[in-house]
């Protein structure tokens, strides 16, 4: 066995699962995932059976031209780039979702050894455990750099140690984030980006809420890339129709960015990864280029996230997510606060601890949260909140 696999700690759904192994204190109600339950657009199982012939051969590992295309089409539209800046061939990969490709890149682009010493992968504290995952997996040592309120829970990657920095292989950014709903402006992701370059380290910005915003469209690092120059060396944004389009069981999404290590990304996942199904591809072009239903599911979020303003006001730290569809609620002991919140009521959220690692102080900067994933219909979420308040306000 590969004792690095010894070094994971239990994923937080399987923490989650043995915390709440009573039986729910009434109608089950799943707050803990974010998966959306609005209804996917009726035209993706059409197209799919439509398609049905690609189900008899083996997907292209690159993609199909036609879904190269609609993602390049939605990249320039969505975050005003030259057409000419984008490369359909040289610039954008598709994956079977993000979460497989989050993991894997870490194994692309981390030295074993970088300058004589460990190399260390940069995330966000709160952060997506796959970023922690995929770098104790490579032999990388994770840091955990905080994300509280005062630097708009977003990293300060510029204030690390010089040491640090120097060892640095790779740096994970969720904007919008998870689970704070904090969004990086222009300026703070070309930051990122001018240190990547310094520092020699691949860049990877988790932009898989961008198209779940509550006031204006997130700013994207591609875009704030080309203010920089006219290429994107040392950045990868990665981007999946699991969120955007509430498809999480369609598996598809995509990498682009920086041609060189797209190219090596390529080669690994030629040895050993899921491709995309021709069917699959076929269905993914059209939700790329089509808008409707986005702005739809949108308008729906931000309702919900009106619903919780207007249900939890001032109470339990709410404030309004910039981007996503995660409220992160101070709950005292978030584990307390989720077994009564399970046991009383049947509403199932996830203790801010189990996606946060302790600090240099000793503490986990999660533990007093809680994340609701507001994925439900209206009336659900509105029942949900109200109990969930009420509960919580008990003491």
């Amino acid at each position: 066995m590969n004792p690095l696999i010894d070094q994971l700690p239990a994923y937080p759904f399987q923490r989650l699962t043995s915390l709440l192994s009573g039986p729910p204190g009434g109608a089950p109600v799943v707050m803990s995932l974010g998966e959306s339950q609005h209804a996917p657009p009726a035209f993706v199982a059409k197209i799919i059976a439509q398609n049905a012939a690609g189900w008899g051969r083996y997907p292209p590992m690159h993609g199909t031209p036609d879904f190269r295309a609609a993602v390049k089409e939605w990249l320039c539209h969505r975050f005003s780039l030259p057409p000419d800046a984008v490369d359909a061939n040289r610039h954008i990969v598709p994956v079977a979702g993000t979460r497989e490709a989050l993991h894997q890149i870490a194994h692309t682009v981390i030295d074993p050894v970088r300058q004589g010493r460990k190399p260390v992968v940069l995330m966000p504290n709160p952060f997506y455990q796959i970023y922690e995952g995929a770098a104790l997996i490579a032999g990388a040592e994770p840091h955990y750099v905080p994300a509280p309120a005062e630097t708009g829970h977003l990293p300060d990657l510029e204030s690390l140690p010089a040491d640090v920095l120097a060892r640095t292989a790779l740096a994970y950014v969720c904007s919008p984030a998870n689970p704070q709903g904090a969004v990086a402006t222009p300026e703070r992701l070309q930051s990122y980006i001018r240190l990547a370059r310094a520092r020699g380290f691949v860049l990877v910005v988790d932009e898989c809420y961008s198209e779940i915003h509550d006031r204006q469209p997130p700013a994207g690092a591609l875009q704030a890339a080309l203010g920089l120059g006219d290429h994107f060396d040392n950045l990868l944004v990665f981007h999946s129709l699991s969120k955007r389009s509430g498809c999480p069981g369609l598996r598809s999404g995509f990498v682009a960015g920086d041609p060189a290590v797209l190219a090596a990304f390529s080669r690994l996942r030629a040895y050993g990864s899921v491709a995309v199904p021709q069917p699959i591809l076929a269905a993914s072009a059209a939700l790329w280029r089509d808008e409707k239903h986005v702005e739809a599911g949108n308008k729906l979020y931000r309702a919900k996230i009106d619903l919780a303003a207007s249900i939890l006001g001032n109470r339990l730290g709410f404030y309004r997510p910039q981007g996503g569809f995660f409220l992160w609620l101070e709950a005292g002991d978030g584990e307390i606060a989720t077994k009564r919140l399970w046991s009383e009521a049947g509403i199932r959220v996830m203790p801010g601890a189990y996606l946060a690692h302790a600090g240099a102080d000793g503490r986990n900067p999660g533990r007093a949260h809680i994340r609701v994933a507001l994925v439900h219909d209206l009336k659900t979420t509105e029942r949900a909140l109200r109990r969930l308040g009420d509960i919580l306000a008990e003491g």
